[in-house]
């Protein structure tokens, strides 16, 4: 929670702000490795085999918001990775840099204010993971042209992005989290005071 007289902005340190450029950078290096993968799984099987990876390049910002527990952590990393994209070259094109870190942060940020950035469970990790799939979807599929499939097609990809989401954002986040919880990388963090708080 941020402390009192403060805005979201001024409560994030600066070891915070590192982290969240980080994760950011890292998930820029990931992306442009797999790339490749995307571009051989489009060409296997469409939109649909290509949406099994889609839970990837979403795990950064969610894992901000599980290690920093902060207003803002999640929106601010997507939002640097977003930028960090378009300085390297996205082959997509800026803009869809741009909407997807707008579409994630949209979902994560106001879900886990609800919660007060407290709850944390393997249900909500992957419920998380699995609603920030749809709504970039729908501006993904006017935005690549995926409206030309039929509309079984469409659905079939949405399942197989949501599942994607669950398992390869949300149970990844969630895992990868807990690994880090209780290491010296994250003592400065809200998720290593918690871990520390439990041991206690």
């Amino acid at each position: 929670m941020r402390q009192a007289g403060k805005s979201f902005i001024q409560s994030i340190t600066i070891t915070e702000w590192v982290l969240m450029a980080l994760l950011a950078a890292s998930n820029s290096v990931l992306s442009s490795l797999i790339s490749p993968l995307s571009k051989l799984l489009t060409a296997w099987g469409g939109p649909i085999l290509t949406s099994t990876i889609t839970g990837v390049y979403m795990v950064y910002g969610l894992l901000a918001m599980y290690i920093i527990r902060k207003p803002g952590a999640a929106l601010f990393t997507y939002a640097i990775g977003a930028l960090l994209q378009i300085m390297i070259g996205v082959a997509y094109g800026a803009w869809s840099a741009i909407a997807a870190a707008a579409c994630y942060a949209v979902i994560v940020e106001p879900i886990f204010y609800l919660y007060r950035y407290k709850k944390f469970s393997w249900v909500t990790m992957l419920l998380v993971g699995t609603l920030m799939v749809p709504l970039w979807f729908v501006v993904a599929a006017f935005m690549f042209g995926y409206t030309k499939y039929a509309p079984v097609i469409l659905l079939i990809t949405l399942i197989v992005r949501c599942i994607s989401g669950m398992l390869l954002c949300g149970a990844l986040t969630k895992w990868l989290g807990d690994q880090l919880a209780g290491t010296r990388y994250v003592r400065p963090f809200a998720i290593g005071r918690d871990a520390r708080s439990k041991q206690a």
